[in-house]
C-alpha cells in the first residue's frame, strides 16, 4: 500500500489551531465563505473553453448529473449526453430493479413526509434484476453517447465486468467515504481497485474522498476521475448522521493539491490528468464557478436536474442512501419542475437566482475573471468573504428576491 503523509510536498504548512487542550485543527471554507476576484484582463465570453477531459473521454461541458434516481434515468442520460454533458445511472437504484417504474416513482411522490424513508426502505427490497442493468446501458449506449454507471464498493468487482460487457463507458466507484485500504469481516475479500483499475478496460471513477492524502493513494491507483465531497448534498443528512465531512472550497483544494504532486511524480503533462470532479453542494452557478476556481475540473450536481421536466422524480428529490435498510442518510425534499434540462444547462434563464443557464454562468465568470479555459481558471485568486452571499442585499433578503430567496 501507497503511504503518504498529509504535509508532504505542501508548499506551506498551516498554521495550528485548537478547539481545546486535547485537540488540535484547521479552518476549513465552504463556497458561501469564498468569493472570487477578477484580475487584469477580460474576454468575450465567446472565447471561454468550458471542455474538459475525463478518462478517454472528451466533454463540451464540465456538468455532471449525480447517480440519484430522482435525477438520472435512460431519458435523462441521452439529453445530457446529447447536450454535451454527462448523466451518470445508479446501478442500485429502482431502475434495475423494476421493468415498469412510473408507479414506483408515483409511490414515492405521494407518500407524506413522515412516511418516505420505510416506503423507499421496502420499493428498494426488491433484488437487482441482471437483465435490466444490461437493458438499461444498453438503451443508452444506443443513442450514441458516453455511458456511465455507477455502483458502491462493495459489489463493484461482481458488477463492473457486467457493466463493462454491457457497454458501460465510465464506471463510477461511489460511497460516502471511499479510503483506499477496506478492513472487511473476516472471509469477505476487500476491493483491489488498482486491480480493477487495470483489467476492467474502461476508466473508474471513485469517490468520495474529502481529504489530500487519501486522494493522493487514491489517484496512485490509476483512477480517472476523483469524486470530491462528503456530506454537502441538498438531499444528504450524513453530516448531521454522522458528524463527518469537509466544507467544499477545503475539500477541493486539498484534493486538487494532491492531484497536482500526483502529476509532478508521474510525467506532468506527457501523462493523462485524473480528473478532480466536485460532487454536491452546488445549487447555482456561481457554486460551479467557485468549485472550478478551487480547483475541480468538473461537477456532479443533483437537485439543480431534479428540477427538470425530463427528471424522473416529479420534482422531488432524494439521497442514494435514504432507503438504506440499518442507516438511512438521506432525505426526500421537494424541489418542483421547472424547466427543461437544455434550458438548465444552456439557457435561456428565465429566473435571477443562478439556477438555470449553468453554462453562461460559468463562461461569463470566466470571462469577467480572464480565464479562457477551466485550467486559467483554477488559477484565479479566492479569497475568504464570508459575508459575500449578504453584502448590500438588504432589500433582496427582506423581500425574499433574487439572492435573498430561502
Amino acid at each position: 500500500m501507497i503511504s503518504h503523509t498529509a504535509k508532504e510536498e505542501r508548499t506551506q504548512e498551516e498554521p495550528a489551531m485548537r478547539i481545546g487542550l486535547g485537540k488540535t485543527t484547521r479552518r476549513a471554507y465552504g463556497f458561501d465563505e469564498i468569493a472570487l476576484v477578477p484580475g487584469e484582463r477580460t474576454l468575450d465570453v465567446e472565447l471561454c473553453d468550458i471542455s474538459y477531459q475525463l478518462g478517454k473521454f472528451d466533454f463540451a461541458m464540465p456538468i455532471i448529473a449525480s447517480a440519484m434516481d430522482s435525477v438520472v434515468d435512460p431519458k435523462v442520460a441521452i439529453a445530457l449526453g446529447k447536450l454535451g454533458g454527462l448523466g451518470v445511472l445508479n446501478l442500485q437504484g429502482i431502475q434495475t430493479r423494476y421493468e415498469n417504474l412510473d408507479e414506483i416513482y408515483e409511490k414515492i411522490a405521494k407518500c407524506d413526509n413522515k412516511s418516505f424513508v420505510q416506503v423507499m426502505q421496502e420499493l428498494y427490497k426488491t433484488p437487482i434484476q441482471d437483465k435490466l442493468i444490461a437493458k438499461r446501458i444498453e438503451t443508452i449506449k444506443a443513442s450514441g453517447v458516453v455511458t456511465a454507471i455507477s455502483v458502491t464498493p462493495n459489489v463493484a468487482e461482481k458488477y463492473g465486468p457486467v457493466v463493462a460487457k454491457a457497454g458501460c463507458d465510465i464506471l463510477f466507484i461511489q460511497s460516502t467515504v471511499t479510503g483506499i485500504e477496506h478492513r472487511n469481516v473476516k472471509g469477505s475479500p476487500s476491493l483491489d481497485l488498482a486491480k480493477l483499475c487495470k483489467t476492467l478496460g474502461i476508466p473508474i471513477v471513485v469517490g468520495n474522498c474529502v481529504t489530500y492524502k487519501t486522494a493522493l493513494d487514491l489517484l496512485e491507483t490509476g483512477i480517472a476521475g476523483l469524486l470530491v465531497g462528503i456530506g454537502p448534498g441538498a438531499a444528504c443528512t450524513s453530516r448531521s448522521v454522522l458528524g463527518i465531512g469537509v466544507p467544499m472550497a477545503t475539500a477541493i483544494s486539498d484534493c486538487a493539491h494532491a492531484r497536482t504532486v500526483f502529476m509532478q511524480r508521474n510525467g506532468g503533462s506527457n501523462s493523462a490528468s485524473p480528473a478532480i470532479i466536485a460532487d454536491g453542494g452546488m445549487a447555482v452557478g456561481g457554486d460551479i464557478c467557485k468549485a472550478i476556481a478551487c480547483g475541480a475540473d468538473a461537477a456532479m450536481i443533483g437537485s439543480p436536474f431534479a428540477k427538470a421536466t425530463e427528471a424522473p422524480g416529479r420534482g422531488y428529490h432524494w439521497g442514494m442512501a435514504t432507503p438504506s435498510p440499518v442507516l438511512p442518510r438521506g432525505t426526500r425534499i421537494r424541489v418542483g419542475t421547472t424547466v427543461s434540462l437544455s434550458q438548465i444547462m444552456n439557457g435561456p434563464a428565465d429566473t435571477d437566482d443562478g439556477t438555470q443557464n449553468l453554462t453562461g454562468a460559468l463562461k461569463t465568470a470566466m470571462a469577467t475573471l480572464g480565464a479562457a479555459n477551466l485550467a486559467e481558471m483554477q488559477q484565479v485568486e479566492v479569497i475568504i468573504a464570508p459575508s459575500i452571499l449578504s453584502e448590500g442585499k438588504v432589500y433582496q433578503n427582506a423581500q425574499e428576491l433574487g439572492m435573498g430567496r430561502k
